[in-house]
């Protein structure tokens, strides 16, 4: 008799099987809880500059109240467009006190891609960092924006601002010319709102779990991105579920202040459901508003101790490519978490080496606040897959008729949990839920006997060459091994004798590395079918704001260059 839930025979012993998010009236409350328990605690770090909770209490309690003064009808959606500056967490924070609805947006946005967004969530007013105004700027006249917030990277940084925005803008020239004077689009200066919101007065909205929080777009690799309907709850339950799941090493961390590197986007889910777990235990995040400019990342890391530390596959890759990043001093690192793409086993290997600590590797999705499975915390060994349920997820894999497979089988992967949405925005979602109410993920797993999970793949990315299931991401593992190749990603392409064919782009370390020793390799490594037959040499790959690479630009570039083959 196989076990329902294996799964749950594998947490560790302070790790609750099950959490409550019905304990709090409302995700205002958690966030008024762990403002009023670590008020003096420092919660953020940027350039040097440091806020403590009190801080950033107050000021996300004058952006709620300047707010409310704007006439916004209840649960308005305002939009929120920055990278991790020291604004960021208060004006969010702000928005929900007030009684709306946030949506964030990833400031990288073409026009286009913003003028969705903006449109199809109904968002009326938009904090905007300067650097991003151009874009706006553009789209405007096309959307429901009454009212935009500008704002300037050092606008919560005191004296040290004025420098950081100086050599922002004369320096390095990094904000575009914009031209948003125009009286009509009715424009108000950051320091602005929190100087007038302190002398306004806030009414406390009656906010309950059921309400909406947060409309957090998805993807948008394939089409237009979809907006996830995220409920006070459904944030709630991530960041209690997390929480949980970090306890048997968080409880034992005897330091004053336990620091979390935040080098992921604030927009993206995953930074957001780790800003909720981090401020519920009173962490203070160290905020790196570029990650991508590495030196400068590096530089960031060597000014204080971190323990915590999630972030993607490509950029602990970066930092580890990076000379001087074993310099560092990793004495107090406790975890590495891994998550928003797959790791790569000989990223983690390297990054236990370089840092003594080894790499968790997770799996969630915007559709469940980034919560779904984990490696148990503890775990010394990286061994491939993403971990177990955390508590009160369940999970379920179905073949293509949503008959549930056996052990080992593949099969999409369908969850269900409190963090767990309810539909997208503005769509028919009766496609999304399997009839038991379990959501559809669109990732290919295997559960084995103990419960844990293999993501072999996305179910759009998976290649069907001859009748047999590849999946890209086997592939690209197994090709990183091969010395003269620095990244790689695999696509599927029409093909007349076997359906589909594997085609691989490759970013070669030199101009030594030839398309016969790549195919050499994968013959050396590969079962037949999975070999690739088309191999493509680049510069770079394609990649997303967390360094995903987009599968679907590389379908797109394949056709656009090879016409015929449609």
């Amino acid at each position: 008799m196989t076990v329902e839930k294996p799964w749950l025979a594998q947490y560790p012993e302070n790790v609750p099987k099950t959490i409550n998010p019905d304990q709090y009236e409302s995700l205002i409350e958690l966030y008024e809880e762990c403002f009023n328990r670590f008020r003096m605690h420092p919660m953020t770090i940027c350039m040097g500059v440091t806020h403590t909770y009190d801080d950033v209490d107050k000021a996300s309690l004058a952006v709620a109240a300047w707010l409310q003064a704007q006439g916004l009808p209840k649960g308005s959606v305002v939009a929120l467009m920055m990278p991790n500056v020291p604004q960021y967490l208060p004006i969010m924070i702000g928005i929900l006190r007030a009684g709306y609805v946030c949506t964030p947006i990833n400031p990288l946005y073409t026009g286009r891609e913003l003028r969705h967004q903006l449109n199809d969530s109904g968002a009326q007013v938009i904090f905007v960092v300067d650097n991003f105004a151009q874009a706006l700027e553009q789209v405007i006249e096309e959307t429901n924006i009454k009212r935009i917030v500008l704002s300037k990277m050092g606008d919560m940084m005191g004296l040290k601002g004025i420098l950081v925005n100086t050599i922002i803008r004369q320096v390095k020239r990094l904000v575009p010319k914009y031209n948003l004077n125009d009286p009509k689009y009715n424009v108000t200066k950051f320091p602005e709102v929190l100087k007038k919101g302190r002398n306004l007065p806030l009414q406390a909205p009656k906010a309950t779990l059921q309400q909406k929080a947060i409309l957090q777009y998805t993807g948008g690799t394939t089409g237009l991105s979809k907006g996830a309907v995220l409920t006070q709850r459904n944030v709630v339950a991530a960041a209690m579920q997390s929480e949980a799941w970090y306890r048997p090493v968080t409880s034992d961390i005897n330091e004053v202040y336990i620091n979390m590197v935040m080098a992921l986007p604030l927009y993206h889910i995953f930074a957001f459901m780790l800003s909720l777990l981090g401020m519920r235990s009173g962490y203070t995040f160290i905020l790196v508003p570029n990650p991508r400019d590495m030196p400068g990342f590096i530089k960031t890391l060597s000014k204080q101790p971190f323990h915590i530390f999630p972030a993607v596959n490509t950029l602990f890759k970066g930092l580890l490519d990076q000379p001087n990043f074993k310099d560092l001093d990793f004495s107090s690192l406790r975890i590495t978490q891994a998550g928003g793409m797959a790791a790569t086993e000989q990223t983690a290997a390297r990054w236990l080496e370089v840092t003594g600590c080894p790499m968790v590797e997770g799996w969630g999705m915007t559709e469940g606040v980034a919560a779904g499975t984990a490696n148990v915390i503890t775990d010394r060994k990286f061994n491939g897959t993403i971990g177990i349920p955390v508590p009160s997820v369940d999970i379920i894999v179905v073949d293509e008729n949503g008959e549930r497979v056996a052990m080992h089988e593949a099969g999409e992967m369908c969850i269900k949990g409190p963090n767990v949405m309810s539909g997208y925005f503005n769509r028919d979602n009766t496609n999304d839920f399997t009839s038991d109410g379990y959501f559809r993920t669109g990732d290919i797993v295997s559960m084995d006997e103990k419960g844990y999970f293999t993501l072999l793949d996305r179910k759009k990315d998976m290649i069907l060459v001859s009748g047999f299931n590849v999946f890209p991401n086997e592939i690209e593992a197994v090709m990183l091994d091969h010395e003269g190749i620095v990244d790689c990603a695999v696509i599927g392409i029409p093909d007349e004798k076997q359906g589909e064919a594997v085609k691989i782009y490759i970013v070669p370390a030199d101009n030594n590395v030839t398309k016969e020793d790549i195919k050499e390799f994968a013959l050396d490594n590969l079962t037949g079918y999975k070999c690739p037959r088309h191999i493509e040499f680049v510069s770079e790959l394609p990649k997303s704001n967390v360094g995903k690479v987009l599968r679907q630009k590389l379908r797109e570039q394949h056709i656009s260059d090879n016409p015929q083959t449609l």
